[in-house]
């Protein structure tokens, strides 16, 4: 009987963690950062450097990172969970302490040559706590009000010292993040209904403050919201992106301009070209056709995701997964709604196309684990209920 339970409980062998590996969606992952190489080679005016070879080095350095995760066992990362959330925290204070300051805002630490942004790492940190915190509590115990306290400061902590950095737009990020781990673990429904009334209290109250000694947000952010709804307001200054990018979204028409040949991104009208509007570049050179494109493949990635988060047996996993497709999907929705002038303008990189090291490192450290998840799905954990 002892064997039994003890083969019930060992992990697959490695053969047999490469055969259940999602290959579907890895070589999904590696098409879409082909984009991105394409992409940056194209900004560069047709030369690897100076970031389309960096952006290759950190994707192989990043996904050998990916596969060496998904072959670890899922309840290594579980025992983890509160301590990489710790570490993330740990290191969002340094930043606040001695950051290093890029573009106005105070959001980088340096440690030794890596040059590391604390809020991108605590995207998956958040999620992964708030699992295993829904795992482990007694489902009994689920909806009841003071089970909710701990999660929502999990929550508020990270969230407050990104709003200071400022970067609203990734403090958005992480609490959309954190809510819905919490909708996915079946928190009542009473919660939501109470937090979306909140929700709009809060955006009266921000609208209410403008140009008060309580006012909840800086004018730069005040002037976003205000050139997001009309962006001719300010066409020069902070309506240019906006302006610029529709400009570039519009000469692509249906197929584009051609590789290599959009005219905003060639004569450098277009602004962050590289990073945060590195889509309008592609909807330039290749049209409404290529934009489709790489939405159909993202959209193709998310539903992978998806179908390994439903198929796994437990509840870490499942929620883990369910929490690194939301994280995804939340980059590329707000990305592209951004630059098409659907959203205001915040500093949210697209998926595995823009220029980023640490952004690309976290959210292929996010696959892995789905995919850690999906590979041990069939692993046993210890029974739910244990606090609380």
């Amino acid at each position: 009987m002892a064997s039994l339970q003890n083969h019930a409980t060992a992990g697959p062998t490695l053969p047999q963690k490469l055969l259940r590996l999602n290959w579907p969606l890895v070589v999904l992952i590696v098409l879409v950062a082909g984009i991105g190489f394409a992409m940056q080679y194209s900004v560069a005016d047709g030369n690897v450097d100076p970031w389309a070879r960096k952006q290759m080095i950190r994707f192989a350095v990043s996904f050998v990172g990916m596969l060496v995760v998904a072959m670890i066992d899922i309840r290594f990362w579980r025992g983890t969970a509160y301590a990489f959330y710790g570490l993330s925290l740990a290191l969002l204070v340094g930043v606040e302490v001695a950051g290093s300051v890029g573009m106005g805002a105070q959001r980088w630490i340096n440690i030794g040559p890596i040059r590391l942004q604390p809020s991108e790492l605590m995207k998956i940190a958040l999620v992964v706590a708030l699992a295993r915190y829904f795992h482990d509590i007694n489902p009994r115990r689920v909806r009841h009000v003071l089970t909710l306290i701990p999660p929502l400061l999990m929550i508020a902590m990270p969230a407050a010292l990104v709003v200071k950095q400022p970067d609203l737009g990734t403090a958005v990020l992480l609490s959309a993040g954190g809510i819905v781990i919490m909708f996915l673990a079946g928190v009542s429904l009473w919660f939501f209904a109470a937090l979306v009334a909140g929700t709009g209290g809060l955006v009266y109250a921000v609208f209410a403050s403008k140009g008060q000694d309580w006012a909840l947000l800086k004018p730069y952010q005040y002037d976003r919201i205000a050139v997001f709804l009309n962006p001719e307001l300010d066409p020069r200054g902070a309506g240019y992106h906006i302006t610029q990018s529709k400009i570039a979204f519009g000469s692509g028409g249906t197929t584009g301009e051609g590789y290599l040949n959009g005219p905003q991104s060639r004569l450098d009208f277009l602004p962050e070209k590289h990073t945060d509007f590195i889509f309008t570049v592609l909807g330039e050179e290749f049209g409404l056709v290529g934009s489709l494109v790489l939405l159909g493949l993202y959209m193709v990635v998310l539903l992978f995701g998806l179908m390994t988060a439903i198929r796994i047996r437990h509840l870490f996993g499942r929620l883990v997964a369910a929490g690194v497709c939301m994280t995804f999907f939340a980059y590329f929705a707000i990305n592209m709604a951004m630059v098409m002038g659907l959203a205001p303008v915040v500093g949210v990189p697209l998926p595995l196309v823009s220029y980023g090291g640490t952004s690309m490192l976290v959210l292929l450290f996010g696959f892995g684990l789905l995919l850690s998840a999906q590979v041990h799905g069939r692993v046993t954990f210890p029974r739910r209920g244990t606090v609380l």
